[in-house]
Formats: C-alpha cells, structure tokens, sequence
C-alpha cells in the first residue's frame, strides 16, 4: 500500500539555508527595534490559548540574544547547507518547518500540563533537526569540537542526546528548553521513518552501512 505522505518532490536546490538564516536575522533586528513583537512571535502557552495559535510556527524564528542566535545560525549554516543539498531545497524547508513546528506543539502540551506558563523561542528544535539528519546522511563525517576534538557525527548526536536527556530531568525549568532540542529529535527520527522511508538507526549504528555514499 502506497504512503500518501510519501510523495518526493523534483530536486532542486536553491540555498534556503541562507534565506532561513537571513529571515532569523531579520526577526532578530525586528525583535531589538520594536521588544513588543517578541511577544507576538514567541511561544507562550497564555497566549496560544487565546488563539495565537501562528506561536507554533514563529517561535522558531525568534532568539534572546546574541549567542542563542549566533549559535543556532552557525549549526544551521554548517549542517543545513549538506543536509539540503542532500534531501533537496523544498523538502528541506518541509523538513524544517514540519519538526519545528511539532516540536514546538509537544513542547506547549507538556507545558501546558505540567501548568508552566514559559515563553519558548529559538531555533533549536529545528536545528537539532538538522543535526540529526547530517548524522543520518553523512554519520562518518568528523566534526572537531572547539576545532580541536574530532568525533563522528552518529557519535556527536548520541551524546547530545544523552546530555538533554540528563539536563532535561536534572533541571526542568533552566532558560534552557531541553525538551524542545529532544523533540526535535525525535520528530526529525520520525519524519525519516514515515515521510522519506528510512530508519535512521540503520544510518546511526552502521547497521547497514551508509546508503547515500
């Protein structure tokens, strides 16, 4: 039975990379001039509830200060440029919208349960995205931590995983929204799972060698 999710787009590649990393640029100077928009493009559980529902997607686009952009920019710009070379511009940009936007859904359900009112902003979700799919195409690529330290990249996503998981349940209501990062994991997993047909572990384990060499 076909998988109506399933339907590949035509390849081509146009560098959205860099519009998406113009446009978080653009929300940030937008976000110094006029603070006030901040609270109508962040996530905040009050307000989604009051039908600001568009939180969901704009979140993303919105960071608190200089190294949470430049942090988030400089991922994307290493990582985004291979992966949307490798899935192509239009399901890349599918790609990053769909896990950070779902990663910014499960982050307001837990928070809404958990009846924490925090304003969630960044990139992170999406970027995490990202990371984990440079792993699952490139997973014997050597990043150099600090430009020093070089590690695989299925090695680098496994520690990162473990390092949220650990700071997620060790400190629940830091600044820092480990729970996004995680989700945006697992939605990027999923996304390769039902959307592309690949079973990410196959890539991350070695299982089966890496098919798109």
């Amino acid at each position: 039975m076909n998988n109506p999710l399933r339907k590949p787009f035509r390849y081509t590649y146009s560098s959205l990379s860099f519009i998406l990393i113009g446009l978080n640029l653009a929300v940030y100077m937008l976000n110094m001039l006029v603070p006030n928009t901040m609270y109508y493009m962040a996530m905040i559980p009050s307000f989604v509830l009051n039908g600001y529902i568009w939180q969901f997607v704009t979140y993303m686009f919105v960071h608190s200060g200089i190294s949470h952009i430049a942090f988030n920019m400089l991922a994307l710009f290493f990582f985004g440029q291979a992966v949307e070379r490798q899935m192509g511009s239009r399901e890349f940009l599918l790609f990053y919208l769909v896990t950070g936007t779902l990663a910014g859904i499960f982050s307001f359900i837990v928070y809404f349960l958990t009846g924490s009112n925090v304003v969630l902003l960044g990139a992170s979700g999406a970027v995490y995205a990202v990371l984990l799919a440079y792993a699952v195409y490139f997973p014997d690529s050597r990043i150099f931590i600090f430009g020093i330290v070089p590690i695989k990249a299925r090695s680098l996503v496994l520690i990162y995983t473990a390092i949220e998981l650990l700071s997620q349940f060790g400190s629940f209501r830091s600044g820092i929204s480990h729970l996004t990062h995680l989700a945006g994991f697992g939605f990027a997993f999923l996304y390769f799972i039902i959307r592309l047909g690949v079973n990410p572990i196959d890539s991350l384990t070695g299982r089966r060698g890496n098919p798109w060499n």
